[in-house]
């Protein structure tokens, strides 16, 4: 599922910006990028997003910059230092007195203070990180919604042509008994006399209780439908991740519409699992990338 979340942060003088993109995925394949990412604090933001995203390719990119002026200190034995010096070559050269400014320009004078912030980025980059992913969050709630609702329309589609094929299922017996009786009259008859032999009406009964097994779909349809149930109540539910089982369910009835398209003769039937694995199709297309 696709996504954006943009969050920022300050702590302690440093300001963090994440943003979080993510697009359509199977499995989850995250990137963290950003030069404030390393050890531990790279191993917490990763841990974060894996733990509100399942599926997609996600990018995650840290900005780091100082909220305030850099800390500095002066170094005062350093800058004595490096005016005496100055002053002897300046007299020995017979040139002005070296002014404030070329001793502070010197190496040592002025020291940067260490990058020990307490924390702080940590704390500003975990924090940007979570405003990031509750944007990326609302953001595929919405995409998933509409998703949904495509997904609980097909199935629906989907139950009405099972219950079609259960209510011709029903017919295909006696259907089946009709045509057998009518092709055993045109083998058994004499085209001369026009007389028809007598058919054994046991043997008749039995061939046609064989042929009604063959042509009986009752299982598959039960487990069908049973799918269909669990795949409404995967999409209408709140909170869980369904991606992956719903894929396993589009799956699983699309072998029981296999099943029942190989055993049915009915032309109608045959046409009912067709358009059905057509929808099915769509579907499958969808939760792909459902969370």
């Amino acid at each position: 599922m696709t996504g954006y979340g943009r969050g920022a942060a300050e702590r302690g003088g440093r300001r963090a910006t994440v943003e979080i993109r993510s697009v359509n995925h199977r499995f989850l394949d995250l990137k963290l990028r950003g030069a404030a990412l390393e050890g531990a604090l790279e191993d917490q933001v990763g841990a974060r997003i894996r733990e509100a995203v399942e599926r997609g390719a996600v990018t995650a990119t840290v900005h780091l910059e100082r909220s305030g002026p850099a800390a500095i200190r002066f170094d005062a034995d350093a800058a004595r230092a490096v005016h005496a010096q100055l002053a002897a070559l300046a007299t020995a050269l017979g040139t002005a007195q070296p002014d404030l400014a070329l001793v502070i320009a010197q190496p040592g004078v002025v020291q940067v203070a260490a990058s020990d912030d307490d924390g702080a980025t940590g704390q500003a980059v975990l924090a940007a990180a979570a405003e990031a992913l509750t944007q990326l969050a609302a953001m595929r709630d919405a995409e998933g919604a509409r998703l949904a609702a495509d997904v609980l329309a097909r199935v629906t589609a989907i139950a009405g042509f099972l219950d079609t094929i259960g209510t011709r299922a029903q017919a295909a017996p006696a259907e089946a008994r009709r045509r057998l009786d009518e092709r055993l009259r045109r083998l058994l008859g004499d085209e001369k006399s026009g007389e028809v032999r007598e058919l054994d009406p046991q043997r008749l009964a039995q061939e046609v209780a064989i042929l009604a097994d063959k042509l009986d779909v009752t299982e598959e349809l039960v487990r069908a439908q049973s799918h269909v149930a669990q795949m409404r109540t995967l999409v209408t539910g709140k909170g869980a991740a369904v991606g992956r089982r719903l894929d396993f369910l589009v799956q699983e009835l699309g072998r029981e519409f296999n099943t029942i398209g190989a055993k049915s003769a009915a032309v109608e039937i045959v046409d009912l699992v067709v358009r059905g694995k057509a929808e099915l199709e769509k579907i499958r297309e969808q939760v792909q990338n459902v969370e």
